[in-house]
Order: C-alpha cells, then sequence, then structure tokens
C-alpha cells in the first residue's frame, strides 16, 4: 500500500495547476487542441519555471509541428482560452499577440525573434487584507483583438503568472498557450514595443520575483512590455 501515497500526492498536485487547451472565438468553445498548439504540461498540468527556455515561448509538446487549423477571426472580435480545470493560483493574466512572417503561416511559424506584443495585463487589486487577482478561480479568459491590428495569420499567446511560491528566484510558475489565428477586416496600426520570448522577462524582474503575502505590496505591475491596444 504504501505506492498510494506518492500517487495521491501526484493527483493533488496537478490537480492544483492547469493548462490552457482550447480556443474561444465567435462565442464558442472549440475542441482542445484544435487551434491551440498542444503544451508539454498537456497531461501533468505542471507550469514553466525556467524563463530562460525556449518553453517560455509558447510551452509547445513538439515545437514545429503547430496546431491542426488556424481560426480565422476579425479585428476588434474577443478572442480567449478555457483554463482546465481552472486559475487556481494566484497572479497576473496577459495575452500576446505575434505577426506570422508572408513567407510563413500560423502553422509553421515557431515565433522565434522580436516579434511578440502585449495587448492585455491584468495585475492586481490591493487593500490593507492583501493581494486579489480578478483571474483566480476563472475557467475561461477572454481579451478583444485590438480594431487597428492589421490584417493577417498570427500566434495568439495566454500567459497567466502563479506568485504563491515568487518570493524566491525561480518560484514563479508560468502557464502558457499559444493559438493560431487569422485576423481579417484589420486597421493599420502599428503594435509596439515588440519583445522576444525568451528575453522578455529576467530573474529578479519585480512583477516576477515577489512575495505577495507579507509585508503586502503596496503596488504590482506585470513583467513585460507595456500593453499595446491599438
Amino acid at each position: 500500500m504504501k505506492f498510494l501515497l506518492p500517487a495521491a500526492l501526484l493527483a493533488a498536485t496537478a490537480s492544483a495547476h492547469y493548462t490552457f487547451p482550447s480556443l474561444i472565438a465567435k462565442g464558442q468553445t472549440t475542441p482542445a487542441w484544435q487551434y491551440v498548439r498542444k503544451t508539454t504540461n498537456y497531461q501533468s498540468n505542471g507550469p514553466v519555471t525556467d524563463i530562460s527556455s525556449n518553453q517560455i515561448r509558447c510551452y509547445e509538446l513538439s515545437p514545429g509541428t503547430g496546431a491542426p487549423d488556424t481560426m480565422t477571426v476579425n479585428a476588434g472580435d474577443s478572442v480567449g482560452f478555457t483554463a482546465q480545470s481552472s486559475i487556481s493560483h494566484p497572479g497576473p493574466l496577459q495575452f500576446y499577440l505575434a505577426k506570422v512572417p508572408s513567407d510563413k503561416t500560423a502553422a509553421t511559424w515557431d515565433g522565434s525573434g522580436q516579434v511578440w506584443f502585449k495587448i492585455y495585463e491584468q495585475g492586481a487589486t490591493i487593500s490593507s487584507g492583501g493581494m486579489s487577482w480578478a483571474s483566480q478561480g476563472k475557467a475561461k479568459v477572454d481579451v478583444p483583438i485590438p480594431k487597428s491590428l492589421p490584417s493577417g495569420e498570427y500566434l495568439f499567446r495566454v500567459e497567466h503568472i502563479a506568485l504563491h511560491s515568487a518570493s524566491a528566484a525561480g518560484g514563479a510558475q508560468f502557464y502558457i498557450s499559444c493559438a493560431q489565428l487569422k485576423v481579417e477586416n484589420g486597421g493599420s496600426g502599428s503594435p509596439s514595443p515588440l519583445v522576444s520570448f525568451p528575453g522578455a522577462y529576467k530573474t529578479g524582474d519585480p512583477g516576477i520575483q515577489i512575495n505577495i503575502y507579507y509585508p503586502i505590496p503596496s503596488s504590482y505591475t506585470p513583467p513585460g512590455p507595456r500593453p499595446w491596444t491599438g
């Protein structure tokens, strides 16, 4: 019977973690991993903790294979992801986009280089009782695509950073997925600033290495560039 304890602990640990397996678009939740690239943690639910690893980009199980399909949406539409089973840890929620080069497709491009721009960040609400996070407990999260975003194919990246153990270097947990989009009826905006993954974050960044419990921080800014909203 001794083997039951490690198995129970493993199950409890996995249940506390999460993935983002399904794209939400046009008011519908799509099948898991149809438009979202399958992540390394699709079974374990475990996080990325090494921000210098290529896994910090899209957390892909098989880089270079892409997802089976690319979703067509309009600029201005709301798109998002399901969280399986829900976002169970405290921390910021962020969304990024990267425009696919003209000689590539969303299904084949790896997202490398200084190409990513943030379109949304959700930080903390801070009170005398502590920090609270609007995304915690959510099973679905979404964001509007900026109306001035140029038409074309994009990788759409969701990132939730769990900060419950982030007081030590390497303690932050990154939960990530990338979906494949084709944006139509876009505008003439110029998204910026552009960053790379890895490269956008550094160990010790105050939005990554932080004790969120005591003393209660007086402010919090998510890591990375400022959001581009169009």
